[in-house]
């Protein structure tokens, strides 16, 4: 053992003496042949028409792995399964049916809610027909059991066979109290994901999260338009019959209005949630709902590219950028197909020209893999996948540096470190900010919790350290107030919707320069020999820890 450590310490050495004597020169024409050109070539071939919205299980899937794969063949990377660019995901696509409204009944008195309008409803069960009659409703605070936060809304409160009414995003949020959780910043418990997979372990037969624009992050029509769409999941060996029945939002009037029908207040009642030892308390209310679906299983795919490295080939840093958008869904102005070109063409651009700046280098030490994830829109389902079955060991997989809806204004000050904090890739990121003149910034929204919302986080999730950061915030040229107003517009009027497209005056100057940036980093990680890690506090760091001891 001591042999294999002392070689391969002396390999390093040796490597970094010698990448060290390669002039800066190199690097910055490396950078030099990143293109504004290209990357708004590949974004409107992405995000036209043709290509459907790039929604998995359809022609526009073929369409786009096709050119993706193309594209890491003029490139020069190396198919990374099997000499194919494709790993195949299995995934079990589920449309809803919804012939009723819902109904709620407190002590005889009947009311309907409209669907779209006032709820949305989906259900993983691979049934049928799918019915919860009578449900007696319970409200459970945030839905949150969380022991490291000595936190369990779920403590002495019977929920089976029930429909839970949860808060969205955590108790920190607005408290004014940065201990408790992360404050302002959202935890994976704030997550409806996360919310969803408690209720099912509480034997819930329906759980509904009460819409906050604030606490989701995003407004009722980002909810509407995602619920309307199939929904993509991984294959389950018993249907999901583990799941809750039912899974959906409520609006807040409406939620507000149960609480009335029950004499209650419902913003007294988020108060009290925030409370260390809040106890949770069931409703004259029951809830009747029965929907349909219909299904089908089938495989997508992540594309994937690679560079082997040298005397390290055997260990790799992942770049990721998500394929997938929605699809054909929801027409609005008489237009219905999601063309995806910000969300998330920017950043397959992004990492194919960080692709060809490899390319132009010698060999790293280390493999580099480009990830083109599918399904990133339904849940993460290909990064997912891609974690449970990776090309290199998560033991051997350094770090991932991922990028998702890089907004196409021009170069930034700052460069936007989301999660900041989690891990050592932050000062990787300042020491490589530094060197453009730039600032290193936190999420100004951390209430969103886009950390836990995007293809980084099932690495992180896996105890791989993941990097997400972009510039956003501070522009060169325009500052602070005239990016939050563009980045406020860009979510209101084009995120998830017909309108995300391209459009001629794009500057891409900013994407190009993070391009840049992560490039550098990345060849800075894949010609070190030793491996960044979380950082004290994390949630990750436990779980990295026990995957390198093996």
């Amino acid at each position: 053992m001591t042999t294999k450590i002392i070689g391969r310490t002396l390999l390093a050495s040796l490597a970094i003496s010698c990448f060290a004597c390669q002039p800066k020169l190199s690097l910055e024409k490396a950078e030099a042949k990143m293109s504004e050109k290209q990357m708004k070539d590949y974004i409107q071939v992405l995000a036209s028409d043709e290509f459907q919205g790039r929604k998995p299980f359809s022609e526009g899937e073929v369409k786009t792995i096709d050119y993706i794969s193309n594209v890491y063949s003029n490139l020069g990377l190396t198919p990374a399964v099997e000499n194919s660019y494709l790993q195949e995901v299995p995934l079990v696509e589920v449309s809803v049916g919804v012939d009723q409204s819902m109904n709620f009944n407190t002590n005889g008195k009947e009311k309907n809610i409209r669907y779209k309008d006032d709820f949305v409803i989906f259900s993983r069960r691979l049934d049928d027909s799918i019915e919860v009659k009578n449900s007696e409703l319970v409200f459970a605070g945030y839905g949150i059991v969380a022991p490291e936060y000595g936190w369990n809304d779920y403590k002495n409160l019977d929920v089976k066979g029930k429909t839970v009414l949860v808060l969205v995003n955590d108790p920190g949020l607005d408290s004014g109290d940065d201990n408790l959780f992360k404050g302002n910043e959202m935890t994976y418990y704030g997550r409806w994901s996360y919310k969803y997979e408690e209720a099912a372990r509480q034997g819930a037969a329906a759980l509904l999260i009460i819409h906050d624009t604030k606490g989701a992050g995003y407004p009722w029509s980002v909810v509407l338009n995602s619920a309307l769409v199939p929904k993509l999941y991984q294959q389950s060996k018993n249907k999901y019959a583990d799941r809750a029945a039912m899974e959906g939002w409520l609006t807040q009037d409406i939620a507000t209005e149960i609480f009335v029908d029950n004499k209650l207040n419902l913003e007294e009642a988020i108060l009290d949630a925030k409370k260390k030892g809040f106890k949770g308390f069931a409703l004259d209310t029951k809830m009747s709902m029965t929907i349909r679906n219909s299904y089908r299983e089938d495989k997508t795919n992540n594309v994937i590219g690679t560079i082997k490295g040298s005397d390290l080939s055997d260990e790799c840093i992942v770049y990721s950028a998500h394929w997938d958008h929605l699809g054909i869904g929801r027409k609005m102005n008489g237009d219905s197909i999601y063309n995806g070109a910000v969300d998330n063409g920017t950043s397959l651009a992004w990492m194919f020209e960080i692709a060809r700046a490899f390319k132009a280098m010698p060999t790293p030490r280390r493999s580099i893999v480009f990830l083109a994830p599918s399904a990133e829109e339904s849940g993460l389902n290909g990064s997912a996948y891609y974690v449970s079955h990776p090309v290199f060991p998560l033991n051997k997989t350094v770090a991932n540096i991922n990028n998702d809806l890089m907004l196409p204004y021009g170069r930034m000050k700052d460069l936007m470190v989301t999660g900041y904090g989690q891990s050592e890739l932050d000062d990787y990121a300042e020491e490589a900010a530094k060197e453009q003149g730039r600032y290193i910034l936190k999420d100004p929204n951390p209430h969103t919790g886009m950390y836990y919302r995007a293809d980084h986080f099932s690495f992180a999730k896996a105890g791989v350290p993941a990097l997400f950061a972009r510039g956003n915030n501070d522009h060169i040229e325009k500052g602070k107030d005239y990016m939050s107003k563009k980045e406020k517009d860009w979510l209101a009027n084009n995120y998830h919707k017909p309108f995300d497209e391209y459009q001629d005056w794009w500057d891409l100057s900013g994407v190009k320069e993070d391009a840049q940036l992560m490039f550098r980093i990345g060849w800075k990680l894949a010609n070190e020999d030793t491996f960044p890690k979380w950082k004290a506090g994390s949630e990750f760091k436990a779980v990295r820890e026990k995957q390198m001891a093996n």
